[in-house]
């Protein structure tokens, strides 16, 4: 009997933690981070509903393990209250290294950059840095 509650407590466990949601993370001290700035501007568009419920979802899932979370800013204002949005979304993804990043970008960055056009007519901004803090 002993057995038997141990082993559903592992179980449900390792249940809880593998239904923790990538975007609940919070970045270490040398991880690597890929930002994607999607400027503001006349005539620019933005599906954030899309970006949230499907497009990082896609994301996640063809980076597989290599990515170890994501999170996403929406833009509501500027410098001043009067100035517009810099960027109307940024997104954020995490590794524990470089080379895990350019491994799964690598065989998937055609079906990423394919998807962009079904929420927004922006071509984001890329950087990559490391988590210093």
């Amino acid at each position: 009997m002993k057995t038997k509650i141990t082993l559903a407590i592992v179980s449900l466990t390792a249940l809880l933690i593998s239904v923790v949601p990538l975007t609940e993370q919070k970045p270490e001290e040398g991880m690597i981070k890929v930002t994607l700035l999607y400027e503001n501007g006349d005539g620019k568009t933005f599906d954030m509903a899309y970006y949230e419920d499907k497009h990082m979802p896609l994301v996640a899932e063809l980076m597989g393990d290599n990515l170890k979370y994501y999170k996403i800013d929406k833009g509501i204002g500027g410098r001043t209250p009067d100035a517009p949005i810099p960027f109307l979304a940024i997104g954020y993804l995490y590794f524990d290294k470089l080379a895990d990043y350019q491994e799964a970008i690598g065989p998937n960055a055609e079906k990423i950059i394919g998807d962009i056009p079904n929420f927004t007519n922006i071509q984001p901004t890329l950087q990559i840095s490391q988590v210093v803090e």
